[in-house]
């Protein structure tokens, strides 16, 4: 039998409405199409700045949040044992009232008794605003466990996390180093600077232990084994250190690595920063005529020491913070031989990508 044509020209929505995406915390542009007020389909925003137009399976599948069939569409209540499963269909009056009279309970015998966990739902300033209205002090987010955490090392090293609020400089950047980078954040934004650095023939490298996603494409795959990344980027710090490969200059600049550090064992302040009797942090500078002296760290004409042990105005000595890291990375348990057994990566890859990072970075500086 032949087949029925092909109806091509009837619209697939009478109306489309411009919103952002909540499938994960890239907060991309989407465009939803609507058909006598049901969604039909979702595509990405060529508009949006952050997507332009590009969308993944997962902002796609933002229709089953409203139409998936195993959708509660109203509360449940427990009616067996915990863990057999057994619940019943309620009305939400019933249920705000029973909640109220938990909580309420809860609250008037021991706050704290609340432990308050609301998984991914991309707004724990509600959340810990309304556990501190409600007096706990157990109360988190998925948040620590997932993406705060990438945000932190973003903000500590370029200044930014890796979506909504900085990403790297996909048209300068000559090398990129993915580690154990999931498919669940800044999806699409990656992948559009991913197809610059691989048409501008920059270098990709992932570390992961498994290559998917992002790792496919990349130009080396480095399959570390899984909970030594720490391990691994400590080796690749003894490496440069090791060949005096370090940006001096940036990390007075930007961090506290000429700041001195209290060495005095058995002392409540030993490992702290030693300061001056305005809480300003204290740091050994170079001073013509006078030799090392000490001055405040945040100084503007200073010339700080970032290795060298000084002596404050109480007589006890202090480092700068700087050793301190070169002492513990500088250490043999830290050397490539050392850890590629454990990280599952040979020794000789361990300094070849050390050295490129080296080489691409004092080598091929960008000014």
């Amino acid at each position: 039998m032949p087949h029925a044509a092909l109806d091509l020209n009837t619209p697939t929505a009478d109306e489309v409405k411009t919103t952002t995406c909540y499938m994960c915390a890239c907060r991309c542009g989407i465009r939803v199409h609507l058909k006598d007020g049901r969604v039909r389909y979702i595509d990405g925003n060529p508009k949006h700045p952050v997507n332009r137009g590009v969308i993944c399976a997962k902002g796609s599948a933002g229709i089953k949040q409203h139409y998936s069939p195993a959708r509660l569409s109203k509360p449940l209540l427990r009616t067996g044992e915990r863990g057999a499963g057994e619940f019943r269909e309620i009305e939400w009056d019933e249920a705000l009232a029973l909640a109220a009279q938990w909580l309420g309970d809860i609250r008037r015998r021991n706050p704290d008794e609340l432990a308050f966990f609301t998984g991914r739902d991309q707004s724990q300033a509600l959340t810990a605003w309304w556990a501190q209205q409600f007096g706990t002090i157990n109360y988190a987010a998925h948040g620590g466990f997932c993406s705060v955490n990438m945000a932190a090392a973003g903000m500590y090293t370029f200044g930014g996390s890796f979506w909504e609020f900085g990403e790297p400089d996909w048209e300068l950047t000559k090398y990129l180093m993915l580690w154990g980078v999931a498919e669940d954040h800044d999806s699409n934004p990656i992948k559009l600077g991913l197809g610059k650095l691989k048409a501008r023939g920059a270098k990709i490298v992932a570390i992961n232990p498994v290559r998917t996603g992002y790792g496919a494409i990349a130009d080396e795959w480095v399959p570390i084994n899984p909970g030594s990344d720490g391990l691994l980027a400590g080796a690749f710090i003894h490496e440069l250190l090791r060949s005096d490969r370090i940006d001096l200059d940036y990390l007075v600049r930007y961090t506290n690595a000429h700041h001195l550090v209290i060495r005095d064992a058995g002392a409540a302040d030993d490992g702290l920063i030693a300061r001056d009797a305005e809480g300003h942090a204290l740091c050994a500078s170079r001073v013509e005529g006078e030799g090392i002296v000490l001055a405040r760290a945040n100084a503007i004409d200073i010339s700080p020491l970032v290795v060298g042990e000084c002596t404050l105005a109480d007589g006890r000595k202090a480092v700068p913070s700087f050793q301190l890291l070169a002492e513990r990375f500088l250490a043999d348990e830290y050397a490539p031989e050392s850890v590629s057994a454990r990280c599952g990566v040979d020794v000789a890859t361990i300094r070849r990508l050390a050295r490129e990072l080296a080489e691409t970075a004092f080598d091929q500086a960008i000014s």
